[in-house]
């Protein structure tokens, strides 16, 4: 089943502000929020759904990759909504709902008793790697295993950063709660305002005993081989976003995404023009003059040309289909292939005294056609 257009998900254009897609967003999420739907699971990958296009649309750096090359563009599988939590969705959006809100429609608490549930560590950040593709992986997609140096959770502690299961304690200002609340005396009555608890960071609980492995911090530096999928058609300096495979956060927090920028591979002989493909084919004089039959390389293979008798210097030919894919679509590029005659630099005498008796011919003078299309407009073939 295909994806849903962000934008879509969250009922806004491409050309909306970032306060119209935070307040869609809003909308949407609290109509599919769980409290108002208990047991619901559509609304709740609705829900889901809807933080996954806003983690996207409310990035700039994010948003603009989708933009350009939509869900391939940000990871082909998806954002971070498919990949996260409840906990996860509402620690890093919550504020978007409004605790205060929630807590006065449905009494506060935890999640499941209404509220919002309280959130584990800090999210890890984000990694950011270069990788290198060749022409034929960009041409056709491919599977990649890349060792990851970063920070991993802590295999001892469980990412918990405690010596053990006795070495945590309930947070004391927030009674395991993960939040504070204050409630003002207004001219409009009275108002509630939620605030994460300064003590324990939201996590509800405090570590009286660290770990010896991570010293509390709930992960150790380390290297991770993570398996990723590049589709094809992707270009130079194209990033993809891989959800969950940054670093580990601090205490159980979610990990970071790791984000791959695309680099391509220079080809010894073929030239990148966008989705076409360019090559440049030397002919001698007399190759030119007789026609042949040349073999040229592609991206994948090579392939045979026929030349016609009397071919021009910069003559294009075209080879369809034979270019790059574009991302998310079904369209793909062609090879264009421009004739060089090679002119040779050193003669013996018997080819000089040949060539001078050939040269007061009429035929060897030139006679450029009028139908033939000018430089300028060859040129331009190079770049349709």
């Amino acid at each position: 089943m295909s994806k849903r257009d962000y934008y879509e998900v969250l009922g806004v254009g491409k050309s909306a502000s970032a306060d119209e897609i935070k307040k869609s967003y809003r909308k949407v999420a609290m109509q599919y929020h769980p409290d108002r739907n208990p047991g619901d699971k559509a609304a709740e990958e609705k829900f889901k759904e809807a933080a996954e296009a806003y983690e996207i649309l409310s990035d700039p750096e994010k948003k603009a990759q989708y933009d350009r090359f939509g869900h391939a563009g940000v990871g082909g599988a998806g954002g971070r909504g498919g990949g996260m939590n409840m906990d996860d969705i509402f620690s890093q959006f919550g504020d978007i709902f409004g605790d205060d809100l929630f807590g006065s429609f449905f009494g506060g608490g935890q999640r499941g008793g209404g509220g919002r549930q309280r959130s584990r560590g800090t999210r890890g950040s984000n990694l950011r790697i270069k990788l290198k593709l060749n022409y034929e992986e960009i041409a056709k997609g491919v599977s990649k295993n890349i060792k990851v140096k970063k920070y991993v959770g802590c295999t001892t502690c469980s990412g918990s950063g405690a010596k053990d299961k006795n070495s945590t304690q309930t947070c004391s200002t927030c009674g395991g709660n993960g939040q504070v609340r204050r409630v003002q005396n207004t001219f409009l009555g009275q108002m509630q305002t939620v605030a994460t608890c300064p003590d324990c960071n939201g996590e509800g609980s405090t570590v009286t005993a660290k770990c010896g492995a991570c010293k509390g911090d709930g992960r150790v530096y380390g290297e991770e081989t993570v398996s990723i999928d590049i589709p094809a058609g992707v270009q130079e300096g194209m990033q993809l976003n891989v959800t969950g495979k940054g670093n580990a956060g601090e205490r159980g927090g979610s990990n970071g995404d790791l984000i791959i920028l695309v680099e391509e591979e220079a080809h010894k002989e073929l030239h990148r023009e966008g989705l076409n493909v360019a090559y440049e084919l030397h002919l001698s004089f007399t190759d030119a003059v007789f026609g042949t039959q040349a073999e040229v390389p592609t991206i994948d293979g090579r392939a045979k040309i026929k030349i016609p008798p009397g071919t021009q210097s910069g003559k294009i030919f075209r080879l369809k289909g034979k270019g790059f894919p574009a991302v998310n679509a079904y369209e793909k590029g062609d090879q264009l292939i421009q004739v060089s005659i090679w002119t040779p630099q050193q003669l013996s005498a018997d080819e000089k005294a040949a060539l001078e008796k050939l040269s007061s011919s009429p035929n060897f003078a030139p006679q450029p056609e009028k139908s033939e299309r000018n430089f300028f407009d060859r040129i331009k073939d190079l770049f349709q």
